[in-house]
């Protein structure tokens, strides 16, 4: 028998009343389980990324199939992971289309995204949808981590209001759904998600304020801790740790960075001060607390709305100076086409950023990604027309080597996305036979 010494698995530091989790380190694996495997067993995580407006499908569709595909101009920024990258063509949310309630496309997008669920017509209260397919995991497994889920955003949203032809705010607003009544709301400041993660969610602003002024950092409050801890540890634990606090620290500082910038530049659109002005900013920083929420395995499954359903959002950094959702009813004009690509392609750039963190964060023989089910996509496929069909959908990672990626993979017309969601709740561990209106698994994800 070894008498190895170990740390338990939700090991935090702490100091002055914080509370810090740590990532999976090999000295928190059983020495009896260490000596039989080699290598170590990680959660699988999943998270789902979520666009407005569909795509230009020329651009994005490869023209072949399998392992040997091209990727097309507006996925080029994902050259680099295609290995780690799945393309399908021909899934379909089906409840997306009206089914006698007119117009609304944008709305029944968002509202349909996750949930495969035909959303009710309505500007009122009285809103219904369906269980998303993030909430159904965080049901069966949530409890394994000390959040359930994460919900993120760019773009503040409301739950009231008439958003799109007599849809309520509540479907272009959200694509998590915790029940068909409760849309789960989405954080759009990265300082809130960061205490979030890392601070007490309780705190008033009184108190949060007095923290702030007293302290210069969590890792300066953990520190004793945190050596005591380094003594414990072999040379790939420490090299872990420290790539851990550096990333943690490097956060705090483009944080705090970002919150006097919003405060010392007179905003053109009313934000609070610490969320950033700069889109590309903003996003990429929430792309770092989904790295660190699932580094720290503080919780294994986040959604993320890179803009509300309908979203005109200028994209000037790209040279589009038109709103995105009045570029999208483009009449197969060339000059708005090439525009909407434009931004296509830059988002996708946004998304490569995201696979490029998770690929640097190593887990065992493996990487972050590796462990991941990372699904990047719209709930339409072409934003001219307002097609439910053939959506753009794209699915990064292996899932702890469960999914063979590296391919295009051309499905049968107007399969279920639902059922791409049904192989990835069996891969979270999360017994559940039926999500909207899937209608089996997708074994092809095996090879």
């Amino acid at each position: 028998m070894s008498f190895q010494s170990k740390l338990p698995r939700r090991t935090f530091l702490k100091g002055l009343g914080t509370t810090m989790a740590l990532p999976m380190l090999e000295i928190m694996r059983p020495a009896t389980i260490q000596a039989a495997d080699n290598q170590p067993k990680h959660p699988n995580r999943m998270a789902f990324v979520f666009t407005p407006n569909g795509v230009i499908q020329p651009s994005w569709k490869p023209k072949e199939t399998g392992e040997n595909y091209v990727l097309p101009k507006t996925l080029q920024p994902l050259e680099s992971f295609k290995s780690e990258l799945t393309v399908f063509s021909n899934l379909m949310q089906d409840n997306g289309r009206a089914k006698g309630d007119g117009p609304g496309d944008h709305a029944r997008c968002a509202s349909t995204y996750l949930t495969g669920a035909h959303p009710y017509k309505t500007s009122g209260a009285n809103i219904r949808a369906g269980v998303s397919v993030d909430q159904a995991a965080a049901t069966q497994i949530g409890y394994k981590t000390r959040l359930s889920s994460l919900e993120l955003g760019i773009e503040r949203g409301r739950n009231a209001g008439n958003c799109d032809s007599g849809y309520s705010c509540a479907y272009s607003s959200n694509v998590s759904w915790k029940s068909p009544t409760t849309p789960m709301a989405k954080e759009i400041h990265p300082r809130l998600v960061f205490e979030r993660l890392f601070g007490s969610k309780d705190e008033d602003p009184k108190t949060r304020a007095q923290r702030d002024l007293f302290r210069k950092s969590i890792l300066d409050l953990v520190s004793a801790d945190a050596k005591q801890l380094q003594k414990k540890l072999g040379q790939t634990d420490r090299r872990k740790i420290d790539e851990y606090f550096n990333s943690i620290r490097e956060l705090e500082l483009r944080i705090a960075r970002s919150a006097e910038a919003s405060r010392q530049a007179p905003p053109d659109i009313e934000l609070p001060n610490d969320v950033p002005r700069d889109f590309e900013q903003h996003v990429k920083l929430m792309f770092d607390l989904m790295v660190l929420a699932f580094q720290t395995d503080s919780t294994r499954i986040s959604t993320f709305m890179v803009g509300n359903a309908g979203s005109n959002r200028a994209y000037r950094m790209v040279d589009v100076k038109e709103g995105w959702h009045s570029l999208s009813h483009h009449r197969n004009e060339q000059p708005k086409i090439d525009q909407l690509q434009k931004i296509d392609q830059y988002l996708v750039e946004q998304f490569a950023y995201f696979l490029g963190k998770l690929q640097s964060v190593k887990e065992g023989e493996g990487t972050l990604l590796d462990n991941c089910m990372i699904v990047y996509g719209s709930g339409l496929g072409d934003g001219n027309r307002h097609t439910h069909h053939d959506l753009p959908i794209l699915l990064a990672g292996r899932a702890g080597g469960t999914i063979q990626p590296g391919r295009h993979i051309k499905l049968e017309e107007e399969t279920p996305l639902n059922n791409l969601f049904l192989s990835m709740l069996d891969r979270m561990d999360a017994k559940i036979e039926k999500i909207g209106d899937s209608s089996g698994r997708l074994k092809v994800l095996e090879g």
